[in-house]
């Protein structure tokens, strides 16, 4: 069964913020990794319980599963992926 890969409408945004080099590395890496295995990330914890986070270079990708496909809800610079 294919893990489908979607994007919350907010992730356009953090996407303006990152190089256009690092953008399509941080694209790739969310496909080819999340795909093969969704629960491939660290369980977040505290008021983040039931996200998922995953390191891709620089920067953070905030996850959730729903069902067996993966929502991303945002992508940022590991300096400001919480806050």
């Amino acid at each position: 069964m294919a893990v489908e890969i979607r994007y919350k409408s907010s992730v356009a945004r953090d996407l303006k913020q990152i190089a256009p080099s690092d953008k399509q590395r941080v694209l790739d890496q969310i496909r080819e990794t999340l795909a093969a295995n969704p629960r491939g990330g660290e369980p977040l914890r505290g008021e983040f319980e039931g996200l998922y986070k995953f390191r891709a270079g620089d920067y953070r990708v905030i996850y959730a599963l729903v069902g067996e496909d993966v929502l991303v809800l945002r992508i940022r610079h590991r300096s400001s992926a919480y806050g």
